[in-house]
């Protein structure tokens, strides 16, 4: 939102990858270390994710799109974070399994926007990411906001 400021880390970035050897699972280590300021609540921050998958023969196309809100509480934070992805025709689904690719969004960040700015999109679940975030909140005291 407007109220807020990113005052160090990065805004977006991307993780490493991982090639999961066993049950389909990848596994990140990737800290997010991103320190903000505000003065006003809304538009709180959350976090927007696109997963990639690299099929057999090379190809790099996204697996799913996700978003969670950062939680509101200070501590330790343990969140599912379910994706998703553009379902296409059945045209672009055969397209994908011979030539790869797939129908991607022209826009990511309305992955973040709520359900009803999506409602018209055909979409099929593609996973869950799950996160351990830390989250710290700083002088939300002195402004009448408990923690």
């Amino acid at each position: 939102g407007g109220a807020w400021k990113l005052l160090s880390g990065l805004g977006a970035g991307q993780t490493q990858v991982d090639d999961p050897q066993v049950d389909d699972v990848a596994y990140w280590c990737h800290p997010l270390d991103v320190h903000f300021a505000t003065k006003g609540l809304q538009g709180w921050p959350k976090l927007h994710l696109q997963v990639w998958h690299q099929d057999g023969l090379g190809r790099s196309e996204v697996l799913g799109y996700g978003f969670c809100h950062i939680p509101a509480t200070p501590g330790c934070h343990t969140l599912a974070c379910v994706t998703w992805r553009p379902r296409g025709t059945w045209w672009e689904r055969l397209s994908q399994s011979l030539v790869g690719g797939g129908p991607q969004l022209r826009a990511p960040e309305t992955a973040a926007a709520g359900a009803a700015d999506r409602f018209r999109l055909r979409t099929e679940a593609a996973g869950t990411v799950h996160l351990q975030l830390g989250v710290l909140l700083r002088h939300f005291g002195r402004y009448g906001i408990e923690c």
